[in-house]
């Protein structure tokens, strides 16, 4: 069996001194933006340090960031999703002054901070463009889809709205509502989308948009979206068997033989459960039956129930936290896996391929009503197929870990900048740590 070890680095600086929600990584620059309180504050990855803070757009508590994807370097977009309701659109005000590009992260002197240049980092580097209205209640999360048109918000008003970006020349920040999902029965915590891998398009290609949403729920489940032909978001999928709060979602960042991305849901019951979709032949639903022809034309959303997915559990990792999961993040790079939560504890897992699932049916109060079960057939496997590698407990002192992500490091302790990766958790404790990982064979 691999061993592994998890060494505490330096946190990020300064400490923020109050309860930090997540710190979501830019997708290409070594950045990481922390939501808390009422503000967002973004640390240099180079410098392990203060970059800028976005402060002075929301009335309440920022719970979750999103950086959009796909933009040149000095064109920064941030969103923000907000307790009073509403998500922020944020946007970098220095974008056409480069200077010069000498610095270890090649963002120019106006986009690099170290230390002794706190004061430097006004909250006017960046302009509060936009506010994207429209929900009742604490907006919990947002992300962006991969190409960046599609924004999705959720919400303790139990809706996900979707938005997309239809920005022109005249106007840089423009967003139009596309779709308002109201299936989930309680507050809908997080959202994510499946990530632009090889094998995301093979699945339902003619009757969907490439875009796949996932969601996370007070109601104990996760739900699968996708856009149908006539352009209506529908729910493929309703994914049972958590015995509590559904805190979020995690999509497989590289699938293995172009198969179709797993996804990862983590809850208050303390599991963590990887789903697998059931994947059919084009022209046939998953459990083999003929799509009809006329699946699309006229029927009202509400009675399309071919438009369904067979995605089962195909594991439940090795069980750590005695309290809720709040976080789970996914290598790309290493396949690795790593949890925290409520009890304070890290925990890195690492699958086992030698392992053959042996599947069977989950209790029948898995699904709690007809409407439910007729979207998917919840099963489960039985024996280890991921082994827990190792675990830091108390990794934040007495306080609980709201967020756990995987990152490139780009500072000067890292012997690969930009492409070895570290651990950053978020605490109550207003603390952001960084964490080196060592694996060794078995």
């Amino acid at each position: 069996m691999a061993s592994a070890k998890i060494v505490q680095l330096q946190s990020l600086k300064p400490d923020l001194h109050e309860r930090a929600w997540v710190s979501i990584p830019h997708p290409n620059l070594p950045l990481i933006a922390t939501a808390h309180g009422k503000n967002v504050t973004v640390f240099s990855l180079s410098t392990l340090s203060l970059h800028s803070v976005l402060a002075d757009g929301h009335s309440r508590s920022v719970r979750s960031v999103s950086w959009k994807p796909n933009l040149p370097p000095h064109n920064l977009c941030l969103i923000t999703g907000s307790f009073d309701s509403s998500a922020g659109v944020w946007r970098w005000a220095n974008g056409g002054d480069e200077g010069d590009d000498d610095s270890a992260d090649g963002l120019g002197r106006d986009m690099t901070r170290g230390p002794g240049n706190e004061d430097s980092a006004k909250t006017g580097d960046w302009d509060y463009n936009l506010v994207l209205e429209g929900h009742d209640s604490e907006v919990k999360g947002c992300a962006f889809s991969p190409s960046g048109a599609y924004l999705a918000t959720c919400s303790r008003d139990k809706s996900i709205w979707i938005w997309e970006d239809i920005a022109s020349a005249e106007s840089e920040d423009d967003w139009e509502t596309i779709a308002v999902l109201n299936e989930h029965e309680g507050d809908v915590k997080a959202v994510a989308w499946c990530p632009d891998v090889p094998g995301r398009n093979n699945v339902g290609q003619r009757y969907y948009s490439v875009d796949v949403l996932a969601s996370a729920s007070y109601d104990n489940t996760a739900r699968i979206w996708r856009e149908d032909s006539d352009g209506e978001w529908v729910c493929v999928a309703v994914l049972q068997g958590h015995q509590g709060t559904v805190w979020g979602v995690e999509w497989e960042p590289r699938p293995k033989n172009d198969e179709f991305p797993r996804l990862m849901t983590f809850s208050a019951d303390g599991t963590i459960r990887v789903w697998t979709l059931e994947q059919g032949k084009d022209g046939t639903d998953a459990d083999g039956s003929t799509i009809p022809q006329d699946r699309l034309g006229g029927i009202p959303s509400t009675m399309r129930r071919s438009f369904r997915e067979q995605w089962n559990c195909t594991a439940v990792l090795p069980k750590v936290h005695d309290k809720d999961v709040y976080s789970v993040t996914w290598s790309a790079d290493s396949g690795l896996v790593a949890s925290t939560g409520s009890d304070g504890i890290v925990a890195l897992y690492k699958e086992d391929n030698d392992v053959v699932p042996n599947f069977q049916s989950a209790p029948e109060d898995n699904a709690p009503n007809d409407s439910a079960r007729s979207n998917h057939d919840v099963s489960t496997v039985s024996g280890p197929q991921w082994q827990l590698l190792t675990t830091v407990p108390n990794a934040h002192g007495p306080y609980e870990i709201n967020h756990i992500t995987w990152c490139k490091r780009h500072d000067a302790g890292s012997m690969r900048r930009g492409e070895e990766e570290m651990l950053v958790t978020t605490g109550d404790d207003g603390v952001v740590q960084s964490w080196q990982v060592d694996v060794k064979a078995p």
